[in-house]
């Protein structure tokens, strides 16, 4: 059964990073161009500088695939391998999440566990650590930038999970309204501390054009609802009739994992 879920999670995820695809070639592309071309624009008035000053500049990397390959071929490839990806995961974590959360119908809890990947997984890692284009960032600290991200994207995960099961646990004590609202605000907390203590990161150029970077930055969140969005609720048409719910009757035993 779990191995039928997974397969609907590959299909989904796979239909969704096509949908993904599609909206980063419109509207994720041309912010992309424009930082290529600001970069390119720097390097080559620094380049003038060096020769006018007599230091002979160093020769330029070339690069392994053109920038044809990298919007086409390789962004269709990157998006919808994630978007299996993701599929693949979300259909495990369903089967685990199914008949955990009450009297809630598989599409619902689909659309639940989406909203929660999606804001545990992207949103509030970019609060700390938005996304740039190219030609924003040292390459000297790709290491450190990269580690940072991936440790306040772990910590937001476990904030997450650990606030849902902090709730469950106050609701049988407390109620739904108290336990919910203790459970968010040490939810708020954690994830509050963190963001205080772990160091900011600010390389953007001082002549970056701000619209470039706020419309990358809108392009990679609309990318990720997408995924995410269309993950939850694909996944949660094609669940919800074979798992055979009834309103009002709890997910079958059969599929409580």
């Amino acid at each position: 059964m779990v191995g039928g879920l997974i397969i609907r999670g590959l299909i989904v995820g796979i239909v969704a990073g096509l949908l993904g695809f599609g909206f980063a070639k419109i509207f994720g592309e041309p912010p992309v161009d424009i930082a290529i071309a600001f970069e390119t624009a720097h390097d080559e008035a620094e380049r003038a500088a060096q020769i006018a000053h007599g230091i002979t500049p160093a020769a330029p990397e070339q690069e392994l695939f053109s920038r044809t390959a990298q919007g086409g071929i390789g962004l269709f490839t990157g998006v919808v391998v994630v978007g299996a990806g993701i599929g693949g995961i979300f259909a495990v974590l369903f089967a685990f999440a199914n008949g955990r959360m009450g009297n809630l119908s598989p599409g619902a809890i689909s659309i639940l566990l989406a909203f929660y990947g999606w804001w545990s997984v992207y949103v509030i890692p970019a609060l700390k650590y938005p996304p740039n284009p190219p030609s924003i960032g040292e390459p000297e600290t790709i290491k450190l930038r990269t580690g940072l991200y991936f440790l306040i994207m772990a910590i937001s995960i476990a904030a997450t999970i650990g606030s849902l099961l902090l709730r469950r646990n106050l609701v049988a004590k407390c109620g739904a309204w108290l336990g919910s609202v203790i459970a968010f605000l040490v939810y708020l907390a954690v994830f509050c501390f963190f963001f205080a203590i772990l160091p900011g990161i600010n390389e953007v150029p001082e002549n970056f054009p701000a619209a470039t970077l706020w419309q990358f930055r809108m392009a990679s969140l609309g990318i990720q609802t997408i995924l995410w969005g269309s993950i939850g609720l694909m996944f949660g048409w094609l669940v919800e009739r074979p798992l055979g719910f009834s309103a009002g009757a709890g997910p079958p035993a059969a599929m409580r994992v």
